[in-house]
């Protein structure tokens, strides 16, 4: 047994970590569990009560190398003992150029790339949205319900859901435009027989005639899988329609890899299950790092040079250290790493789709890889949303030994996102946790 349990949860150390953090933190800064963490190897986290957990969340999708990876932990220690930070604008350093072409080299499209380096996923989607900017000479951006683009003032105003993220925030930057995500459970235009994403790419035609004009839209962004919005995968025949769109009017298609990429999905991004559908840039954060902070967009050569000299850029971006990180993260995702993941997507899959059959609260199961979700309701036919069950199956799982994150605009999601190193016997050790919790509620 991979869970070991020596205190009751949280343990005494992690409750009076608590009270200082209560002290010492504004409320804001959500905390998921009451644990507070002291080492973590793999896909297991230890507390500072010596109790061992599995992790099904993976530090909100960034650890798909796993904890503590000994590559990536001897990369970060070679580079940091040379040194930290120069600043890339002031004295460039080559590992800076190196990652720049390795991502040229990995991401979708077969044409001259380039890459600017930043710190998060919400400063990548922004140089992505200055970017189209500059190269369009457009204002407008389309964005989608759902969707989630990061904290920050452009992004946030790009990202959906109001509570938590954007009550008290506004005012909201301009010409951000809003569109239905086309989600096949729920249907935002209703069961009309059409296969899942046509009526949402045909109300594109209509939305650009009622709400922005196309020649003024610089770029769509997209999640090929929505994270925060509940781990929805875009349809095939939506996505194709959309680039056809964007194509026709010229409008650029930025795929928001933030937490479909480097293997989540089974595949290095998740728009590699879309072979024909080829995005204009790509953002990246989250696992690209193993645990650094460290981010990206990735383009066409001629847009990602629109901007000035001196245009892009910030203190920290494309740190040393985050990138010798990220430079042994991608070492090891070869097709071994990703086959992996496309086996723990199906064992996770089958597993969900037995709970689906035997827990009436559970509404859909679906996903893309390991990227797996169930969706909680209280009543199948009118799928109205079950967010309280999703809470307490999230503590009994955590009393139980497993951390699970929640998704979903109505916070009724469960999502998986452990490390793509886990074992068969955590895995499986896991899912019986949260099928156990499952079974506690329902």
């Amino acid at each position: 047994m991979a869970v070991v349990l020596r205190t009751e949860i949280p343990g005494p150390k992690s409750r009076a970590l608590m009270e200082r953090r209560s002290a010492a933190i504004p409320r804001g800064p959500y905390n998921v569990t009451p644990i507070f963490v002291q080492s973590a190897k793999g896909a297991l986290v230890t507390d500072v009560d010596g109790n061992t957990f599995i992790d099904f969340a993976g530090g909100i999708g960034v650890m798909n190398i796993g904890h503590s990876n000994p590559k990536v932990v001897a990369a970060i220690q070679e580079q940091a003992s040379r040194f930290t930070h120069t600043c890339f604008h002031v004295l460039p350093y080559e590992n800076y150029v190196e990652l720049a072409e390795k991502l040229n080299e990995i991401t979708p499209g077969d044409f001259q790339k380039k890459t600017l380096l930043v710190n998060s996923g919400a400063e990548a989607v922004e140089n992505a949205i200055k970017i189209a900017r500059a190269y369009t000479g457009r204002p407008a951006i389309l964005a989608y319900e759902s969707g989630f683009h990061g904290r920050t003032l452009l992004a946030l105003s790009l990202t959906s859901k109001v509570k938590p993220y954007k009550k008290d925030f506004g005012p909201y930057a301009p010409e951000i435009y809003r569109v239905p995500y086309p989600d096949c459970y729920r249907r935002p235009f209703g069961d009309d027989g059409r296969p899942c994403g046509e009526a949402c790419a045909d109300y594109l035609e209509e939305f650009f005639v009622t709400h922005v004009s196309p020649e003024d839209v610089a770029a769509v962004i997209i999640e090929p899988v929505l994270g925060e919005g509940g781990f929805v995968p875009a349809p095939y025949n939506y996505l194709k329609r959309l680039r056809e769109i964007t194509e026709k009017y010229g409008i650029l298609f930025i795929a928001d890899e933030v937490q479909t990429g480097f293997g989540r999905t089974g595949k290095m991004f998740a728009m590699d299950h879309y072979p024909d559908v080829i995005p204009d840039l790509v953002t990246m954060a989250k696992s690209i790092g193993g645990g650094m902070p460290l981010s990206a967009v990735t383009g066409r050569a001629e847009i990602m040079d629109a901007p000035m000299v001196g245009g892009l850029g910030g203190t920290y971006g494309g740190n040393p250290v985050s990138n010798a990180a990220a430079l042994a993260v991608i070492e090891q995702m070869d097709d071994k790493f990703l086959e992996r993941a496309q086996q723990i997507g199906e064992k996770v899959a089958n597993r969900f789709r037995e709970m689906y059959e035997k827990y009436n609260i559970i509404g859909d199961a679906r996903g893309l890889g390991a990227m797996q979700a169930l969706e909680f309701v209280k009543d199948r036919e009118t799928k109205e949303p079950y967010k309280e069950a999703v809470g307490a199956i999230v503590k009994h799982a955590y009393e139980h030994g497993l951390i699970l994150i929640s998704a979903g605009t109505h916070g009724n999601i469960i999502r998986t996102l452990m490390p793509l190193v886990i074992s068969d016997e955590e895995l499986d050790e896991g899912l019986d946790i949260l099928e156990n919790a499952i079974k506690s509620v329902a």
